[in-house]
């Protein structure tokens, strides 16, 4: 949600802990993802851009969570 906004801006608090778990390409590679789908999103959303269902169902489905106690 953080690098949603315009402008964008991460707290320090969050970026320490992302550096606690993650290496300094690891996290290069995860904001570009970020940005990347942020960038499709904002591309996609004025032109009323559809899917074209290129999966043709072979996508892979997230488990379901498990109830918290």
């Amino acid at each position: 949600m953080y690098t949603t906004r315009t402008p964008a801006h991460v707290p320090e608090e969050l970026i320490r802990a992302l550096e606690r778990d993650f290496t300094h390409p690891q996290l290069v590679e995860l904001v570009t993802a970020v940005a990347m789908e942020n960038f499709r999103a904002r591309f996609n959303r004025p032109f009323d851009v559809q899917s074209e269902d290129f999966s043709e169902g072979a996508f892979c489905p997230l488990p379901e969570r498990a109830a918290e106690p």
